[in-house]
């Protein structure tokens, strides 16, 4: 069973990093936001535990171009060996509006604690506003004691989403999952 679950994680985790980053730069939904556009709004929302986030906009931006729509938002998660994490914001896109978003997902994997995070998600290639509305599988890994700063990816197609999230909590461990983005609250993660 752990063997299963080792591999499943590797296997994963190679496929994120076999994804081509000059195609996440091709954006088709409008236009796209600068690095100083999502910072200053990064700024605003996180507040003073920003520190950090500079640096991850910095390294979302060399990977993956400019995003064409981010999410502001909040979430919550818990695992042991097997959790979930639940989540709502607002997506801002530059000419089709701003809409709620929320999402939820399971994961699998040796992850244990619970953590609470506000989170900017920036979105790559977003073709319409429904293409966000589907699974996005991904791995995380985070290391929470009090509070942190992290950064994942997701990928479906050719969209990426690249969650920045600074949280609170006491949670350690690298999973595999996925985050299902609905227009409506649910408590079912799959």
């Amino acid at each position: 069973m752990f063997n299963r679950l080792l591999m499943a994680i590797m296997i994963a985790l190679l496929s994120l990093g076999l994804s081509s980053p000059s195609q996440a730069q091709q954006g088709s939904l409008s236009d796209t936001y600068t690095s100083d556009e999502i910072l200053s709004a990064g700024h605003q929302f996180f507040g003073s535990v920003a520190q950090g986030l500079a640096s991850l906009i910095e390294r979302a931006f060399n990977q993956y171009g400019q995003p064409n729509a981010y999410i502001l938002g909040q979430e919550g998660g818990g695992a042991l060996f097997i959790g979930a994490r639940y989540g709502d914001g607002t997506m801002y896109t530059r000419n089709a509006g701003t809409h709620n978003v929320f999402w939820q997902g399971p994961s699998l994997g040796l992850d244990v604690g619970a953590d609470g995070s506000r989170v900017m998600m920036l979105v790559y290639n977003l073709s319409s506003i429904e293409a966000v509305f589907d699974r996005y599988p991904g791995v995380d890994g985070s290391l929470y004691v009090v509070g942190g700063l992290g950064m994942t990816a997701l990928r479906r197609g050719d969209v990426y989403i690249v969650p920045i999230s600074s949280g609170v909590g006491i949670r350690a461990g690298v999973s595999v999952g996925y985050l299902n983005f609905t227009r409506e609250p649910t408590w079912n993660p799959f």
